[in-house]
Order: structure tokens, then C-alpha cells, then sequence
């Protein structure tokens, strides 16, 4: 299986890392970039790995820290991840 982000994935990454290194330095951002390679790759053996979130749309949902849920959906031979979401967040603007 292949991983792919969406325009708004990669944006969701890019700010969490830069905000991680910003507040808590370089070292702890690349431990977080470290953890969600790391991720992924599980998630390339295991696709149905996270819960089912959007049943109609086939958008499932993983926990991956204490501040941020990836939504992701599963098209084919493709994963396609949605958005990085920080849990802290109302959950009216999950967008998925």
C-alpha cells in the first residue's frame, strides 16, 4: 500500500512540527516526525487499523498522541491521509 497526504494533511503536519519546535525544540520534533514515519509504516500492513469514523465515507480515525488524531481513508491499494487533528480543538472543526 501507498500513502499519500492531502493538500490539507500535509499543511496539518507541517504546522504541528513547526509549532513542536518551536515550543519544545528541534530534537522533540523530529522524535514526533520520527513517530508518525513509524506510524505509517504500520499503517501500510495494517490499513484498517484505526476506527471506523465516517461509515458513509469510509473515514477512519487513529489516536496517534495525546494532541493529535489522524483521519485517513483507504481507497484501493491507497492510503490517503485527510487531516492531523488536535484534539484540543472543538469537534465541530474536524473537517473530514
Amino acid at each position: 500500500m501507498e500513502i499519500f497526504f492531502t493538500k490539507r494533511g500535509t499543511e496539518d503536519y507541517k504546522s504541528i512540527k513547526e509549532y513542536i519546535s518551536n515550543k519544545f525544540g528541534a530534537k522533540v520534533a523530529d522524535a514526533f516526525e520520527n513517530k508518525l514515519i513509524d506510524f505509517l509504516e504500520l499503517l501500510k500492513h495494517f490499513p484498517e487499523l484505526g476506527s471506523l469514523e465516517v461509515l458513509e465515507k469510509g473515514i477512519r480515525g487513529f489516536q496517534f498522541s495525546k494532541q493529535t488524531r489522524i483521519f485517513y481513508r483507504v481507497k484501493g491499494s491507497k492510503i490517503i491521509i485527510l487531516t492531523l487533528f488536535d484534539v484540543r480543538q472543538h469537534p465541530d472543526k474536524k473537517k473530514v
